[in-house]
């Protein structure tokens, strides 16, 4: 019998100190491949300090029994990795918006870059793939436009554009509607479906119940450092165990498979 695959991420008793507090206590949990998850928490929760310890800016505390693995390995070559997972956060949101076309922004994702530079080798089947990627979220109209001359929707799909040009695996998404208007967030959610629907793994990470897509099974509940639920999304996301997540009475509604909270 052939051996399962490894899982996507793995967390296993993962503990991570910033500025001399916990940030992540005893962390374990694991994804596969096609289980499309959302990591929900408040502000405070942890979830930074979770993406900052995928992207090895952070490290465990105790690494002789805390160990963070993407696909069943805990050392990888930068670029040997980027094409398995892609990851994109506001603060690469917020340095991409500059006045370089979706076209350049795409494109620098093959050099893990802000634009293009005079150093940059492009060559044809990096700007096909790149073209690809925008078609891919219905930006190749808009393939000459400065980011700084397009909607807030736009850039966020540009940007995922850019993660998308090596062909990742998995997607992991930090707040992806984060300040953006009711058209946007609607623009960012199709494009989050498309991607699950195209084969690759959704992982997002976020405090709003609004960026939660159809696709998306499964929810991990982070609240001051330590998961307190892993499970089924329907389970996750009623008023109890949400109003304990977050501190506060809540409503919950659910329609079209979107969930909102107030």
């Amino acid at each position: 019998m052939d051996a399962a695959p490894p899982p996507i991420i793995e967390f296993e008793n993962v503990t991570i100190h910033r500025d001399g507090t916990p940030a992540l206590r005893e962390v374990t949990f694991r994804i596969a491949s096609g289980q499309h998850t959302v990591i929900l928490g408040p502000n405070g929760s942890g979830k930074s300090t979770l993406i900052k310890a995928l992207t090895r800016e952070l490290y465990p505390r105790y690494p002789e029994r805390s160990h963070v693995r993407l696909w069943g390995r805990e050392t990888w070559h930068l670029f040997e990795l980027r094409s398995l997972l892609g990851i994109v956060t506001n603060d690469l949101v917020n340095e991409c918006t500059r006045p370089y076309s979706a076209l350049e922004t795409a494109l620098s994702g093959f050099f893990s870059s802000i634009g293009i530079w005079p150093n940059h080798r492009v060559t044809p089947e990096m700007e096909q793939r790149a073209m690809e990627a925008l078609r891919f979220f219905d930006l190749e109209p808009l393939a000459s436009r400065p980011l700084t001359e397009m909607s807030s929707g736009e850039v966020r799909r540009a940007v995922f554009a850019r993660a998308l040009v090596h062909d990742p695996k998995a997607l992991v998404l930090d707040e992806p509607s984060n300040s953006l208007d009711v058209r946007a967030q609607h623009e960012v959610r199709e494009a989050m479906s498309r991607l699950a629907r195209s084969g690759v793994t959704v992982i997002l990470v976020t405090h709003h119940l609004s960026d939660i897509i159809p696709e998306i099974r499964r929810a991990v509940l982070l609240k001051e450092g330590r998961i307190v639920f892993d499970g089924e999304k329907e389970s996750a996301l009623n008023p109890e165990r949400l109003s304990a997540l977050f501190g506060v009475p809540v409503r919950v509604q659910a329609a079209d498979g979107l969930y909102h909270m107030w």
